[in-house]
């Protein structure tokens, strides 16, 4: 099988290959923590999740490395102003690493609710000043950068004369320099598009370390240039992050590597498009942010209901990932209907009766799910392959169509694949369907006790609620009824 991957350097599909098969190294843009994760945060996590399961499905050995972005990462994504971790706990009067540290392992929970499979390495920036030191130096040595009041700066139309700036984005170095205007405090740059590599940092600022240049702190571009040579090496296969982060992050990051390595450094460059809410994008001064925590709450005005970290997950597998994902309540509800219509059917699938005639391509499923993956990862087109196998599922269940018992264990085992291990969605049980579940089981039980008791066989009724009391469930006759409470 071959997969195609829309490569956005290129700006065209390509054929996968692997650089050093079977061995795959991606690196994703991870969070900067400093706040709660957001419903942005979720589609690139689940994107390349996605990318992931598949890629070691179909046999390839992936190490997948995912950054922390725990300094360097100014307000405004901008070369001036507090970092956003320095900001948080110099009002919560707290240390930055705390800082840091709580909404690290804010995002792991939620990542983990939605299903999302850990990194193989997860470097934080922080943990690697060196690194980005060496590699400052690197590009100073190579001409690229220059030195100013004790910061360093990339010198942007030194590197445009010897390689092409903005072939990833597209962006032209003439519209940058008519765009780009003069910003107080910037002076020390040669151009206000030169971006930081190392930033000298003000008597107030909090997160520094010492350098030749100065006490300073690294430029937040720089970070994943240094992190994913260090774990993957020059070049390396898979670069991915959403689309906000083309330009300038991602474009920095090859002007770096460039003028580094000699190198792009990067084959394929793979960016998942934005989620907007009610077509607007999505944003504190809107009134439309929304956390994964409130989301999985419902504790925000514009959210109708709670919806679970797998209806998220489902909802977000049922677009392209490149494609523009609108958010609402609507789209939301459709999609929790949508996932329980799946698992409805997946708990039918084990119930059918099998005949000894199939009026369903079985087969032809399996070749369509994968042939939607292979095609840029399109997990829209699994979904709706998968959903056009639930209403066969359900004409079976209802005794209007038949099934073999190898094509129901085929077919179960195609559901297993593509719904568990490879979109990554799974059944979610909340504590009120496990009551439900225990009520109804313990029905059933006082139901054989009441039988028990007018056989007269009252000692195998008695043992029956001991056995249950042994377990850690108190069953008390009533008049009319029982009634039951965990004892343990």
């Amino acid at each position: 099988m071959d997969l195609y991957l829309y490569n956005t350097l290129s700006r065209q599909k390509e054929k996968f290959i692997p650089i050093r098969p079977p061995y795959v190294g991606m690196y994703v843009c991870g969070p900067t923590v400093y706040g709660d994760p957001h419903l942005g945060h979720a589609r690139p996590a689940i994107t390349f999740d996605l990318l992931f399961r598949y890629l070691r499905h179909i046999g390839y050995k992936v190490r997948y490395v995912r950054n922390i972005t725990d300094v360097g990462h100014l307000e405004n994504d901008a070369d001036e102003g507090e970092d956003k971790i320095g900001k948080k706990a110099r009002v919560e009067q707290l240390e930055p690493m705390e800082i840091a540290q709580y909404y690290t392992n804010r995002y792991h929970q939620f990542m983990d609710k939605l299903n999302v499979l850990p990194p193989s390495i997860e470097p934080l920036a922080s943990g690697h000043i060196i690194e980005q030191q060496l590699l400052v130096e690197k590009i100073i040595n190579n001409g690229f950068a220059y030195i100013s009041n004790g910061s360093v700066y990339f010198d942007v139309e030194k590197y445009s004369k010897a390689h092409p700036y903005g072939k990833l984005s597209g962006r032209i170095l003439e519209d940058l320099i008519t765009s780009t205007r003069d910003l107080e405090g910037q002076t020390e740059k040669h151009n206000p598009y030169d971006f930081a590599l190392w930033k000298k940092a003000s008597p107030e600022h909090i997160m520094r370390w010492p350098s030749k240049w100065s006490d300073g702190f690294p430029g937040w571009h720089l970070e994943c240039s240094a992190m994913s040579q260090k774990y993957l090496g020059v070049p390396f296969d898979i670069h991915g992050g959403g689309m906000d982060l083309l330009f300038p992050h991602h474009e920095c990051e090859i002007a770096q590597n460039v003028a580094a390595y000699g190198d792009d450094s990067v084959k394929y460059w793979i960016h998942n498009n934005l989620i907007t809410i009610n077509g607007q994008k999505m944003g504190k001064s809107l009134g439309n942010f929304i956390t994964l925590n409130e989301l999985f709450t419902g504790n925000h005005k514009i959210l109708e209901q709670a919806y679970s970290p797998m209806t998220v997950r489902f909802f977000i597998l049922t677009a392209h990932y490149r494609s523009t994902l609108d958010f609402s309540n609507e789209a939301l509800k459709a999609a929790e209907k949508g996932l329980l219509r799946l698992f409805d059917a997946i708990s039918k699938l084990n119930q059918l009766n099998t005949s000894n005639k199939t009026n369903y391509d079985v087969e032809g499923l399996e070749k369509k799910c994968y042939d939607a993956l292979n095609d840029d990862l399109n997990s829209a087109l699994v979904i709706s392959n998968l959903m056009d196998a639930v209403r066969f599922i359900n004409t079976v269940f209802d005794g209007k169509e038949t099934i073999t018992e190898q094509d129901k264990n085929k077919l179960t085992g195609i559901f297993k694949l593509f719904v568990e291990d490879i979109l990554g969605l799974k059944e979610e049980k909340t504590e009120e369907s496990n009551t439900k579940i225990i009520e109804g089981l313990l029905e059933i039980i006082q139901s054989i006790r009441i039988q028990a008791k007018t056989n007269k066989d009252y000692a195998y009724s008695d043992k029956l609620r001991n056995d249950i009391r042994n377990i850690g469930i108190e069953l008390k006759d009533l008049k009319n009824g029982f009634e039951w409470k965990i004892i343990k």
